[in-house]
């Protein structure tokens, strides 16, 4: 099946070289077309040229994009979108005063997630989170990272797993799933951490590997919450089964967790509010993308992490929502890109590239998604016409997206 995408304004995201992630000035250098087409075959990007220099016959379908511009869908690197009920009691508290710590030593936080996770059912989980889901494709996501660390149990955290299995088998979007058993310690284990250590090494990542349930391992590497040490233990017993490191790092303080991620080849390295010159040489050079979340700075009100640092030190950056109920209850991956631009400033274009290719690539799927690119998936989205690329995260409350792609197919 042919589809051709005409009279299309604008293409923004377009990857010639078969990079699988920019770093430093590139990311702010994504090539765009103006007055383009887009060939579809077979759900993949087939070519693009300029309807000036002839566009191609004989497809099945027209789409006329109407002068809107097109850019990639966004991938969406991390997430905790799986989980019950919503938390907007410690919202109240945040607005008092409390702080993310307070909240959690007083049994909120990921502990008050769990307790609700627990008395859920799969069947509730997958009907909440499927509403998630097509919430994001809407608004432009394409491919999504999911986690869970709601369970804190063997039983649970394998419950919470099998849900994002039937997600990725129910939707057209990308998904992968990351084991995080290791998100903070259950309740049961209460001043026995060692004992909670050995039960996600010797318990939980023995079954969920049985089950094949996860693409990637991941541990909330922070203070009160896992140690380096504990960290790296719980990486290498995941190491065996094939899962490779995603790690919480340096959301509350400097944790060593950015260090520790570099050391165990991590595919990234997420949050990174604390962190600084030490953290970015230890990045520079590796395979390990970090990867910023600023809506869980913003809800947090938490200090920005150093982007503009890291793009001066010719690092790559990705962006993504942090999608959960307690940090960042929002999957709006337009208005990371805002936010990255307000907050870290970022220029669109940089965001934009954090947002898609690098996002993309701190999921090992950049050969796929996340550009342009002929033979990669027909993941994108055609907004109304726009006077500039920037004003798309500029204008970012503006209701600007006219449809999605996913796989070739409009997603409704």
């Amino acid at each position: 099946m042919r589809t051709l995408v005409d009279n299309i304004g604008c293409i923004f995201g377009i990857e010639r070289q078969g990079r699988l992630r920019l770093c430093g000035e590139d990311m702010g250098r994504m090539e765009t077309l103006k007055d383009a087409w887009l060939l579809i075959e077979d759900g993949r990007i087939s070519a693009f040229g300029r309807r000036a220099e002839g566009v191609p016959e004989n497809a099945g379908r027209i789409i006329d994009a109407a002068g809107g511009t097109l850019f990639p869908s966004f991938c969406d690197s991390h997430t905790h979108l799986v989980y019950a009920g919503s938390r907007e009691q410690e919202f109240l508290d945040k607005i008092n005063g409390l702080s993310y710590e307070e909240i959690a030593r007083r049994g909120g936080g990921i502990l008050n997630s769990a307790d609700r996770l627990h008395a859920a059912s799969e069947d509730e989980l997958y009907a909440t989170a499927m509403e998630r889901v097509r919430e994001i494709a809407r608004m432009g996501t394409g491919c999504v990272e999911i986690k869970s660390g709601y369970g804190l149990s063997t039983e649970d955290e394998l419950k919470m797993l099998r849900v994002i299995r039937r997600i990725r088998e129910s939707v057209p979007l990308e998904v992968r799933a990351t084991f995080l058993g290791a998100h903070a310690v259950a309740r049961a284990y209460r001043g026995r951490q060692d004992a909670y250590v050995d039960l996600v090494c010797d318990e939980m990542l023995p079954a969920v590997a049985r089950e094949g349930l996860a693409d990637f391992i991941d541990v909330f590497c922070d203070e009160g919450f896992f140690t380096v040490a504990e960290t790296e233990r719980i990486i290498g017993e995941g190491r065996k089964y094939g899962l490779r490191a995603k790690i919480h790092a340096n959301e509350l303080a400097v944790s060593g967790g950015v260090q520790a991620g570099v050391r165990c080849g991590a595919l990234s390295v997420d949050h990174l509010e604390s962190s600084g010159p030490e953290e970015i040489e230890a990045l520079r050079g590796s395979e390990t993308m970090p990867t910023l979340l600023p809506g869980a700075a913003f809800f947090l009100g938490m200090s920005n992490p150093p982007a503009r640092g890291m793009i001066r030190a010719g690092l790559g950056v990705a962006l993504a929502s942090d999608y959960n109920p307690g940090s960042s209850p929002s999957g709006n991956m337009r208005m990371v890109c805002s936010l990255a631009s307000i907050r870290l400033r970022m220029t669109p274009r940089e965001a934009l590239c954090a947002a898609t290719l690098n996002g993309a690539y701190a999921m090992g799927l950049s050969r796929d998604f996340g550009s342009i690119t002929p033979g990669k998936a027909a993941n994108f989205f055609l907004t109304r016409p726009l006077p500039s690329v920037e004003f798309f995260t500029y204008a970012y409350q503006t209701p600007l997206i006219e449809k999605v792609f996913l796989r070739g197919e409009e997603y409704r």
